[in-house]
């Protein structure tokens, strides 16, 4: 079978390797595509090689059928089309206090073991989620950034009629808005990168350039002074740190989507002030999965917009290059089957 492999210093390699039998416990998936996360590209970039164990199959938003069964697998037949969930909560302790998805010696499948970027990929059967026979793979490779937006909505307590502002307009900040929305929502986008404003200007959100219109006084405007309900940061600068605690209304949640690796500067009087809350939300749970799932499945929504582009395995190399030269992008597929 076909395989990537990261090597370290922005170099991928394509291999031949054997299928390997699925040990006790697992399940052989052929997949059939993978996500580029911005993960990925931090890996691409060296940011994880302290986790990565060089060289390595890296990707986790995938999509694929279930090709083998391991021994003692039950509740899974070959042919299934399935998704993983890449978390691997093996060595959860009771301190972890039941919350799985982010205990402390929690594995990422993808990063701390091997990952999807390959014809066929051995995973925990406990990872596996059923799709339906007519959901679509390709935008089934979705399901996994999609559970992330699912994740953050519901830890914001969102409520139908609530105003929302995603400050970020790139993949995740558009499926944030996207399952907003869908909720009820009244959204606003905050982005300043001109090429995903017009696409979420398409996808049919009011999109403000901060650079531009000064989004603070945009949003007083538009919601008669009461400003956001809740604000979603998931562009990781101090800029959006500087105005998500301006643009948040009298008891606003704001839900920090972004990964701050530096403690950052954040205006701690504006929490007092307005009696507002930092919420955090790293990942996703079951359920998140299960309504990942069902929007998918449904596809009432613009999800197929929100593909740039689908590549074969073979180009692993170029499509890391091209997406470090524009980031403008959506999400690339890797199809692992081409």
């Amino acid at each position: 079978m076909k395989a990537t492999m990261y090597k370290g210093d922005k170099k991928f390699s394509i291999i031949e390797k054997d299928v390997e039998h699925p040990r006790q416990g697992e399940v052989r998936v052929k997949v059939a595509f993978c996500g580029v996360c911005g993960t990925d590209i931090h890996i691409y970039h060296g940011m994880m090689d302290q986790r990565v164990q060089i060289p390595q199959v890296i990707g986790h938003e995938m999509s694929g059928t279930i090709d083998a069964l391991g021994d003692g697998v039950t509740g899974f037949e070959v042919g299934e089309k399935v998704v993983v969930r890449p978390l691997d909560n093996r060595d959860e302790q009771p301190s972890d206090k039941g919350h799985s998805h982010i205990c402390k010696e929690l594995k990422f499948i993808g990063i701390d073991s091997p990952g999807a970027m390959q014809e066929y990929w051995n995973v925990p059967a406990f990872t596996l989620h059923k799709l339906f026979e007519h959901t679509d793979l390709k935008l089934a490779a979705l399901i996994e950034p999609l559970s992330v937006a699912c994740h953050d909505v519901r830890m914001s307590g969102l409520e139908k009629g609530e105003t929302a502002v995603a400050l970020g307009g790139g993949p995740i900040g558009l499926l944030v808005a996207l399952v907003a929305r869908n909720k009820g929502a009244n959204v606003v986008i905050s982005e300043v990168n001109e090429v995903r404003a017009v696409l979420a200007e398409e996808l049919g959100f009011v999109v403000i350039n901060p650079e531009n219109t000064d989004l603070v006084t945009f949003v007083h405007d538009q919601t008669d002074g009461a400003m956001a309900d809740v604000v979603f940061e998931v562009a990781g600068v101090q800029p959006v740190l500087d105005v998500m605690t301006k643009v948040a209304g009298i008891r606003g949640r704001i839900v920090m989507v972004a990964i701050h690796g530096q403690p950052k500067h954040v205006n701690l009087f504006d929490f007092f002030w307005k009696e507002l809350k930092l919420i955090g939300a790293r990942v996703y749970e079951v359920e998140d999965y299960k309504e990942s799932i069902e929007l998918i499945t449904k596809n009432e929504l613009p999800f197929e917009k929100l593909i740039t582009a689908v590549k074969p395995l073979s180009t692993i190399q170029t499509v890391f290059e091209d997406i470090d030269k524009n980031p403008e992008g959506m999400k690339v597929l890797m199809d692992c089957e081409a």
